[in-house]
């Protein structure tokens, strides 16, 4: 079993689902609990989330699938955080920041995703200390 709190793309997506909840609480409208607010907070936990589940899972294949689900939640990320500056909810700076990270994000988990064997055999060795 990988130790996914070892992982950079687990530790930097779970940071960002921090700074999202932040976010989120000081600038988002009270009338957004139950939409925008939940939606982005959910779509930016299930990042780490689902590498940590990954790295649960007994072959690469298992925890590959599971990194492209971060991949496409990464992606929602991106498009809400777009919108909740367009609404005016996130100015330039905080929009900024968290784009960066998420685009950043994606980035790494796709290379990962790259660099894992393609046999079905359970790799320790990803990351050094999993």
């Amino acid at each position: 079993m990988r130790k996914y709190q070892n992982l950079e793309i687990w530790m930097r997506s779970h940071k960002l689902t921090l700074d999202i909840y932040d976010a989120t609480r000081i600038h988002f409208p009270r009338e957004e609990m139950f939409a925008l607010t939940s939606q982005i907070r959910r779509a930016s936990s299930s990042i780490p989330t689902n590498i940590a589940e990954g790295c649960g899972r007994k072959s690469n294949t298992d925890f590959a699938h599971f990194l492209q689900i971060s991949v496409g939640s990464a992606t929602e990320v991106e498009y809400q955080l777009l919108l909740a500056k367009d609404l005016h909810y996130l100015n330039e700076e905080t929009y900024n920041k968290l784009s960066n990270e998420i685009i950043e994000i994606r980035k790494m988990i796709v290379a990962f995703i790259k660099n894992i064997p393609q046999s079905n055999s359970r790799a320790s060795n990803l990351e050094p200390g999993a």
